[in-house]
């Protein structure tokens, strides 16, 4: 089932008295019936030395759309939440920024500190985060100026990045100290930092903000950590020397890519255990879920391939070959919907992904406040579905609606937005 979201009235009259909106609405009917699904899915970038390029790959096909150049040395990957960025770390200490409609970059590179390894970006698009190995600093970049408007002083060697849902704070894992940077995005400084396990390198939230999953390479173990209280409440054993981390997006799974022997570890979340381990390549170092949790992509850096990882059999659907030392290390796939760039709508302050959805999405307000409320309608204008929004982020089960196009609309915000 594919659930398209549209936030906008939950009215059809009131579609029908705006004659552009109909407009728009009858082309994107006409659209999908030409079309198809098919050109219409999520891209995931995948970096590669020799030459210095990012090839983009369409997430439901996994066939390579194109690639794109004028990078130096890319390393790691992040993309905003509404799907319309792609920050690339490049190894000789700056940034591009690539549109994701176009999959073009914008304008020059952002200089940031020596060895930049990884990066995130925060819900609301304002800010990157940037991990620099070098320097044991994270470099904080405006996206509005595309400029570094703060520098952050971390522990030593720091490696992996991640945000958490609601934008508050940014976790940095530590390398020779064995710790995690916290860092508060209101401020950009650190606010505490938790002892994790021996050379941790990749971290991950979970979609409801409330864990977060660490890798500890020395340890073979993956640490837990309570978001609320900023402390470790369970380590996860069973890995083998664990890089890469990412959590599907209804939060019941973690996939742990092992540098110790070409894998990635299933771990069901409910237990902290692990479930099965697959096979996929040589150094896992990136790893990500595609927006409707059908796949995981495997970024294998030694063995210059990408494992694609069906969810439903816990196997390997299909391995991409032509890379050169990739890495993606971070969050490399877009929720942007690529085939009809119009159709990549944003509502003031509203992110919905994935759009389309096949059981859940999650909805981001940026500017939360108590008291709101979620409405879904049908085309003909009937509610079908509504919710109180007690938090920033929610995770909303739509898996007992038919397929087709809906509407959505909170608390009097509307606007055009077409979300997975």
């Amino acid at each position: 089932m594919q659930i398209i979201l549209c936030n906008f009235a939950n009215k059809l009259s009131l579609l029908m008295k705006n004659i552009n909106s109909m407009k728009k609405f009858v082309f994107i009917l006409i659209a999908f019936a030409c079309i198809g699904w098919s050109a219409m899915a999520q891209t995931a970038y995948i970096t590669s030395l020799n030459p210095s390029e990012l090839f983009v790959v369409n997430v439901q096909t996994n066939a390579v759309i194109t690639t794109i150049g004028v990078l130096n040395y890319p390393d790691a990957v992040a993309t905003s939440l509404d799907g319309t960025r792609v920050y690339v770390a490049n190894s000789q200490g700056n940034v591009n920024t690539i549109n994701t409609a176009t999959n073009a970059v914008i304008g020059s590179y952002v200089l940031v500190g020596n060895n930049p390894v990884a990066l995130c970006v925060i819900p609301d698009g304002s800010k990157v985060y940037v991990v620099n190995d070098y320097d044991s600093s994270v470099s904080v970049i405006n996206t509005a100026s595309n400029s570094v408007i703060a520098t952050v002083r971390v522990g030593n060697h720091p490696w992996g990045i991640a945000a958490s849902p609601d934008g508050s704070k940014v976790y940095v894992t530590n390398l020779y100290v064995n710790t995690v940077s916290v860092i508060n995005t209101a401020t950009d400084a650190v606010s505490t930092t938790i002892p994790v396990g021996g050379y941790p390198q990749g971290v991950a939230f979970s979609p409801n903000g409330t864990k977060a999953y660490v890798t500890n390479g020395n340890d073979n173990t993956v640490s837990v950590i309570n978001a609320a209280t900023n402390a470790v409440s369970a380590i996860i054993t069973g890995l083998n020397f664990p890089i890469g981390v990412c959590v599907s997006p209804d939060g019941s799974k973690v996939y742990v890519g092992n540098e110790g022997n070409g894998t990635v570890s299933v771990i069901n979340a409910a237990t902290n255990s692990v479930v099965t381990s697959i096979t996929t390549g040589g150094s896992p170092d990136g790893i990500a879920t595609s927006p409707d949790g059908t796949k995981v992509f495997v970024v294998n850096n030694t063995s210059n391939t990408v494992s694609i990882i069906n969810t439903a059999t816990n196997s390997v659907s299909t391995t991409l070959t032509g890379f050169h030392s990739p890495k993606s290390f971070g969050n490399f796939i877009s929720t942007a919907i690529t085939g009809i760039p119009s159709l990549n709508f944003q509502s003031e302050g509203i992110g919905i992904y994935p759009n389309p959805t096949t059981n859940t999405f999650t909805i981001h307000q940026d500017k939360y406040s108590p008291n709101q409320q979620l409405a879904i309608t049908d085309v003909l204008g009937n509610r079908v579905y509504s919710q109180a929004l007690n938090t920033a982020t929610e995770t909303i089960d739509v898996s007992h609606l038919s397929g087709g196009i809906y509407f959505y609309e909170v608390s009097g915000k509307r606007g055009k937005i077409i979300k997975q």
